[in-house]
């Protein structure tokens, strides 16, 4: 090889020079290609299925939260924040980087409605619960129309006794929310009730999260999720 690329050297007319040199360039690269794809092979990217161990929240002041995972696909929640403790079980998947939970509260029954019927004018809420500490802090979601719309939702708040007192001629829909441990709002009326006195009593499941429309999203050994309902901050961290 080294004798027949001399003659080419030596020869007057450079293009057979410079065809030869770019052929072996062009193979050597390609052996060069094929020699690392065959020796260095590029990992791929695995997908995990499975999260095994304890995530715990990171960087919230004054808030301590966690959750526990299991290989079989279950999940266990904790959250202390001021004077609301909150847990949750249930089940999970994973879809690429994305944990979906499936919690085992059912969303939107935190209150039961005792009795209802058409009393004086107005609506009229009336929340009963065995601590009177609870009766405070529930936000009541009222509108025209079947469909929530923030533009034209109305909201007003329980007073020392539960109760609630709209002075308003028509309602559609009404929804109740307890603010301390807030989850997906329970519906008391729709469009087809037309009444307009309710009594209703706070359920256990207050304490739980039901998780709806929250996923975390995998981030090495750090879950991440946006603000929510109940975690409303920035920067949320869940790390292993």
């Amino acid at each position: 090889m080294k004798r027949r690329l001399r003659m080419y050297i030596c020869n007057d007319n450079p293009k057979p020079m410079t065809k030869i040199l770019f052929t072996i360039v062009l193979l050597s690269s390609t052996l060069m290609i094929r020699c690392q794809s065959t020796t260095n092979p590029k990992p791929k990217k695995q997908s995990m299925t499975k999260l095994n161990g304890e995530y715990t929240l990171q960087g919230i002041h004054d808030m301590a939260a966690g959750f526990r995972f299991t290989p079989d696909g279950k999940f266990e929640f904790f959250y202390i924040y001021g004077a609301s403790d909150r847990n949750a079980t249930g089940t999970y998947t994973v879809e690429g980087d994305t944990v979906k939970l499936h919690s085992d509260k059912e969303p939107g029954k935190d209150f039961k409605i005792d009795r209802q019927s058409k009393k004086g004018k107005g609506y009229t809420i009336q929340v009963t619960a065995p601590n009177e500490y609870l009766l405070r802090n529930i936000l009541c979601f009222y509108f025209d129309g079947e469909t929530p719309d923030a533009t034209q939702t109305n909201s007003a708040e329980t007073d020392s006794k539960g109760m609630i007192h709209l002075d308003v001629d028509a309602i559609d829909t009404i929804y109740l929310r307890h603010e301390i441990f807030p989850d997906i709002p329970t519906l008391i009326k729709d469009k087809a009730n037309a009444n307009n006195y309710f009594e209703v009593s706070l359920l256990p499941s207050l304490g739980q999260v039901s998780f709806k429309g929250i996923d975390l999203f995998i981030k090495g050994d750090t879950l991440t999720c946006h603000p929510n309902y109940f975690m409303p901050f920035d920067n949320i961290r869940f790390v292993k």
